[in-house]
C-alpha cells in the first residue's frame, strides 16, 4: 500500500513539475530533478572541480535532495566547445567556459574578458568582474542568446604565464615559436603580434605534443598544467611570469531551463553558485601558489621579465577590437577601475 502510494506520489510531482514548466529537465520517478554540471578538467584536484562539487552540497542540502546534481570532470568533453554544445541540446544544464569560446556563438563582447593584460592585478579584476561590469556582461550573454545562456557566476582559472623549451628574456625571443593557445579572436591577434605562432592543439593532447616536440611552448596558470605535468616535458620546462592573464571563467546555466524552474528551486540554484564561486576562487589562489612550489621542486625553471613591451603590444590591439565590436565604453569601464 506505502510503495503504491510512493508511486502515486511520486507520478503527481511530475506533473506539477511539468505544469510549472519543468518538463524539458530530467525529472526521475520520485520528482527529485537532476541536474547535470559539467567542466572540461580531468585532474580531481582542479579548482573547477572543488567548485562544483560545492555547487553539487550547496544544491542538494537546500532543496533537501529534491534537486540531484551530477558533476561530470572532463567526462562529456575535454574540449568546452563539446560543453557549451551540450547545454545547448540539454545534455548539459550548467558548464564551466572561457570568455574565447564564447565568441565561436556569436557574442563578440565576451572576448574582451580573455584579452591579454586587460587587467593589471588580482584586485583590478575583482573590481570589474564583481561589479557593473560583470552584471552588464552578464545581461549581454543573456540577450544575444537568446536566453539560452544565464551567467551563474564567474569563476578565476589563476595567472596565465608562458612556458616552453627556452626561457623569455624578451619578447623578441616569441618570434616564430609554436604557442599553444586560442587560434582566433583577440588571443591570437595579441600572440602573433609578438611573434609567436598559436597552435590549436587540444588540451587533452598537449602533454604529448610537449614531450614530442609538436608544439614549441603553451601558456596557463600555475593549478592547470602542472597538475597535467607540462613541467615536466622538454618543452614545458621554462617558465616565464608574463601574468597576461587574470583569467575569467564563466559559469553558464540553460536559460530557458532556468526559467522554467519554480522560484524557490531558483534561488537555491543562485545561492549554490555564489558559493561555488567563494570555493572555486579560494581553491585557485591557494593552487597558484603551491603548484608554482612544486614545479620547482620538480626541476622546472621560472623566471620574471619586464612585462611592458608586451602591455605595448597589447592595447593597440584591444583598442582596435573594441571599435569593431562597438565596446568601447565597456572598456573604458574597466580601465577606469585600475
Amino acid at each position: 500500500m506505502r510503495k503504491s502510494f510512493m508511486v502515486i506520489l511520486g507520478l503527481l510531482m511530475v506533473f506539477l513539475l511539468s505544469a510549472c514548466g519543468t518538463d524539458e529537465l530530467e525529472v526521475e520517478a520520485d520528482g527529485t530533478i537532476k541536474l547535470i554540471a559539467a567542466h572540461n578538467q580531468t585532474s580531481p584536484d582542479n579548482p573547477y572541480q572543488t567548485g562544483l562539487l560545492k555547487f553539487k552540497e550547496v544544491v542538494e542540502n537546500e532543496s533537501d535532495g529534491k534537486i540531484e546534481v551530477e558533476v561530470h570532470a572532463g567526462t562529456i568533453g575535454t574540449e568546452e566547445s563539446q560543453l557549451v554544445e551540450k547545454l545547448q541540446l540539454g545534455a548539459a544544464d550548467l558548464v564551466v567556459v572561457s570568455p574565447g569560446l564564447m565568441t565561436q556563438t556569436g557574442i563578440r563582447e565576451v572576448d574582451i574578458l580573455s584579452a591579454p593584460y586587460l587587467f593589471k592585478s588580482y584586485d583590478h579584476w575583482l573590481r570589474a568582474i564583481d561589479g557593473p561590469v560583470g552584471e552588464e556582461m552578464a545581461e549581454i550573454i543573456n540577450e544575444k542568446s537568446n536566453n539560452s545562456f544565464k551567467v551563474l557566476g564567474y569563476w578565476t582559472a589563476g595567472v596565465r604565464h608562458f612556458y616552453g623549451k627556452k626561457p623569455l628574456e624578451s619578447i623578441d625571443d616569441l618570434k616564430g615559436v609554436s604557442l599553444r593557445t586560442q587560434t582566433s579572436g583577440v588571443i591570437s591577434d595579441f600572440w602573433q603580434a609578438t611573434g609567436a605562432i598559436p597552435s590549436s592543439i587540444s588540451w587533452g593532447e598537449l602533454y604529448q605534443g610537449l614531450q614530442q616536440d609538436v608544439v614549441d611552448s603553451s601558456e596557463n596558470a600555475y593549478p592547470f598544467f602542472v597538475q597535467q605535468a607540462h613541467h615536466t616535458t622538454p618543452n614545458g620546462k621554462y617558465i616565464t611570469e608574463t601574468a597576461h592573464d587574470f583569467t575569467t571563467r564563466l559559469v553558464l546555466f540553460n536559460g530557458e531551463k532556468f526559467d522554467n524552474l519554480p522560484e524557490n528551486y531558483q534561488e537555491i540554484i543562485l545561492k549554490a553558485a555564489e558559493e561555488s564561486v567563494i570555493a572555486e576562487r579560494e581553491a585557485t589562489n591557494t593552487q597558484d601558489v603551491e603548484y608554482k612550489e612544486k614545479a620547482i621542486e620538480e626541476g622546472a625553471v621560472v623566471n620574471e621579465i619586464d612585462r611592458e613591451p608586451f602591455i605595448e603590444v597589447a592595447e593597440p590591439i584591444l583598442d582596435e577590437f573594441v571599435k569593431e565590436i562597438e565596446a568601447e565604453e565597456l572598456l573604458q569601464k574597466i580601465r577606469d577601475l585600475e
